[in-house]
């Protein structure tokens, strides 16, 4: 089998080796893998994993982190990986597998932002107000489940194509934050003065000021990534203790989802016939090149790798 390898060294470290095929022990499965998908957080140094296999309902703990692939456990930029026999899921039947794969990281985040403070089985969004930041793959799959589970859908973009895009597939409103860097005004005009019942927030320290300007009273604020910048600039302050408690918000940061959580994702997508949207298909001997092509921004939806 072969698998890529990362000394931490950036993408052009990416190096694919040749190793023995790995034996499957009690309770375990040998997977063949066929198709994986690339996430923002993979270009950058690795703190944190995204996906953990032994969280399966409620909040994550620090003992199931331990199981987290990529780290500390190995991911799966390989041909094959041996894995938990309960830590594989049925991936959705009108589903490639191409588009299965951007499920477990892309789609279920989305998926936790719109509906994983609601009880399980209880699916919200409908009259809602959500707000996406960006065309990047949890965006594009918090659009489609928007739009399916009956929201009002907000997208950011800074290219009036890219934003063409998202209203082909049903974002109601888009706004060119390039164009609109105060877009917080243009959120509370769209909605009559409500604000934004949920925020995806994926553009970090750049992106909050505005995010709590046009959150709806009672709103809540998912942090999820910070593709502008992670850190604040010199002199920047952020009282997040008025800006919440002023308008009763919730600001809320989280890893993934549990898998009874990713159970409840996949029966949805069934259910309506979603089908995630991939930008482009990288071959596995140029998976380094799938990465720069991430890391450029320019992709709409998910970057994957077929093996």
């Amino acid at each position: 089998m072969q698998h890529y390898i990362s000394h931490f060294d950036g993408i052009d470290g990416l190096k694919k080796e040749d190793v023995p095929m790995p034996s499957p022990g009690p309770d375990q499965v040998l997977v063949q893998i066929r198709a994986i998908s690339l996430n923002y957080r993979d270009t950058e140094d690795r703190v944190l994993s995204l996906f953990v296999p032994d969280h399966k309902t409620g909040q994550l703990t620090e003992s199931a982190l331990a199981t987290s692939l990529g780290l500390p456990q190995q991911g799966v930029l390989a041909t094959h990986r041996v894995f938990a026999e309960d830590a594989l899921i049925e991936a959705p039947r009108h589903m490639s597998d191409e588009e299965a794969c951007t499920l477990p990281i892309a789609s279920v985040t989305a998926w936790m932002a719109i509906n994983g403070t609601r009880p399980l089985g209880q699916n919200g969004g409908r009259g809602e107000y959500i707000l996406l930041q960006g065309t990047g793959g949890v965006s594009i799959a918090g659009l489609q489940i928007a739009k399916a589970s009956g929201a009002k859908v907000i997208i950011t973009s800074s290219s009036d194509g890219k934003l063409a895009r998202a209203k082909d597939l049903g974002a109601d409103f888009g706004i060119n934050y390039r164009e609109t860097p105060e877009w917080a005004n243009e959120v509370m005009e769209i909605t009559n003065g409500h604000g934004a019942d949920i925020i995806l927030e994926t553009g970090g320290s750049q992106t909050m000021d505005q995010s709590f300007a046009c959150a709806a009273y009672g709103g809540l604020i998912n942090y999820i990534g910070y593709t502008s910048r992670k850190t604040q600039a010199s002199g920047e302050q952020k009282n997040v203790n008025l800006l919440t408690l002023s308008r009763s918000l919730t600001l809320k940061g989280f890893v993934n989802g549990p898998t009874d959580r990713f159970e409840e994702l996949i029966k949805f997508e069934e259910r309506h016939g979603i089908h995630p949207v991939i930008c482009k298909v990288f071959p596995f001997s140029q998976a380094r090149d799938a990465f720069k092509y991430l890391e450029s921004g320019s992709h709409f939806g998910k970057v994957v790798i077929r093996v």
